[in-house]
């Protein structure tokens, strides 16, 4: 029972990081991400989505601070 609250948690916890990523992304330069992506308890063959997300919300916050620096010189 606490294995498929954890499950349910993390569900809904990955629907809203794609929903985030999402729609940050820039379509022309990046792919859509889905929520399985971002699921650990989903099977995959190997942890390339994951990181591939993580590369993605680094782009959108290096790039939200590099805007707001230039904005304040």
């Amino acid at each position: 029972m606490a294995e498929a609250k954890s499950r349910d948690n993390w569900n809904h916890t990955a629907s809203i990081l794609a929903l985030i990523i999402n729609v940050n992304r820039d379509p022309k330069k990046h792919r859509a991400v889905s929520p399985k992506q971002l699921n650990p308890y989903e099977q995959r063959s190997g942890k390339k989505d994951t990181k591939l997300a993580f590369k993605y919300m680094k782009a959108l916050w290096c790039e939200k601070e590099n805007h707001v620096q230039k904005t304040q010189s």
